[in-house]
């Protein structure tokens, strides 16, 4: 005979399945991140990209590496290193020590509150003074975004020293622009190339500047990676490795084909960088094999010639 429903004994179906927080149970739970100035981050729906620079009633102001700002309401939408969170406002602690909850008076160069302030590079930012008049020197990178993730992670230190940063379209016209720029004591060039490794173009071009007429007012140096956007580490964009691209294809359209981003024509691989620099929040974010080039670099144009 079976037992009545009130005996004890084991509970045949287990226990309540109600019980608990069953909504969220199978369920991708997002992190909520608090705003801090000078976080990046990017909008899920339409890939803008950022860096926090106020909120205001409830809604976090952004700032795009050109400088124009918008406002979106906190909370979900939003992508960190291709990560969802949910942004809310920073705590009253926060506020209080100078954190993004001042509204969008700031800008996005550098931690607020007590203490010295680091510029993106990780020097520490000088006191404000008279426009410095630009050097006599120069730097010369191969392209735009070159010259745009220089000024993004040196721009700050670069017009303290006032100096100016210029690009090539391409190494192959370095001679070209040295014998116009005409080099001399006191009017130095560095120039920063791309896949500068042993038994490449680059590196023939190198030693051929090296040994010429300019050789004494010019240093060239570079990185190995084969584009600018290497020298970005790929965790930054939630990636372990950039790709490999086969011979025969060209390597910026190749990278976005294997991330998944469009590629049609020139205007996509443009996005696909300002996706990428978007990412690039300090040095932090760059490859030391980067670093020490430019930081080479200015201390050769900005090195005192009595």
């Amino acid at each position: 005979m079976p037992a009545p429903f009130d005996s004890p004994g084991p509970d045949r179906y287990g226990s309540d399945v109600l019980a608990g927080d069953w909504r969220a149970r199978g369920r991708t739970q997002i992190p909520e991140v608090p705003v801090e100035r000078d976080l990046v981050v990017e909008l899920a729906a339409d890939g803008y990209c950022g860096a926090v620079v106020g909120v205001e009633k409830g809604h976090v102001v952004l700032e795009d590496r050109f400088g124009k700002r918008r406002l979106f309401p906190l909370g979900h939408g939003f992508l960190i290193d291709g990560r969802a969170v949910r942004l809310v406002a920073p705590a009253p602690a926060a506020r209080a020590a100078g954190g993004a909850g001042g509204g969008a008076g700031g800008g996005a160069g550098g931690a607020a509150g007590p203490g010295r302030v680091r510029t993106a590079s990780g020097s520490f930012m000088v006191d404000a003074g008279p426009a410095k008049v630009a050097l006599p020197s120069r730097i010369f990178v191969e392209g735009r975004h070159d010259a745009e993730l220089v000024e993004k992670i040196w721009g700050t230190d670069l017009r303290v020293e006032g100096v100016v940063v210029e690009y090539l379209e391409g190494v192959d016209r370095l001679e070209e622009i040295l014998d116009e720029f005409r080099p001399a004591r006191g009017r130095r060039v560095g120039v920063l190339v791309d896949h500068l490794v042993p038994g490449s173009k680059e590196q023939r071009i190198a030693d051929q500047v090296a040994r010429g007429r300019h050789g004494a007012h010019v240093l060239v140096v570079g990185h190995p990676f084969i584009d600018i956007w290497q020298a970005v580490k790929p965790a930054r964009l939630g990636r372990e490795a950039w790709p490999v691209i086969p011979r025969g294809t060209e390597w910026k359209h190749g990278v976005c084909e294997a991330f998944g981003w469009p590629h049609a024509d020139q205007a996509d691989i443009a996005r696909a960088w300002q996706r990428i620099l978007g990412r690039v929040r300090g040095y932090g974010d760059l490859e030391p094999a980067l670093l020490g080039r430019v930081e080479e670099l200015i201390d050769f144009v900005t090195e005192p010639q009595g």
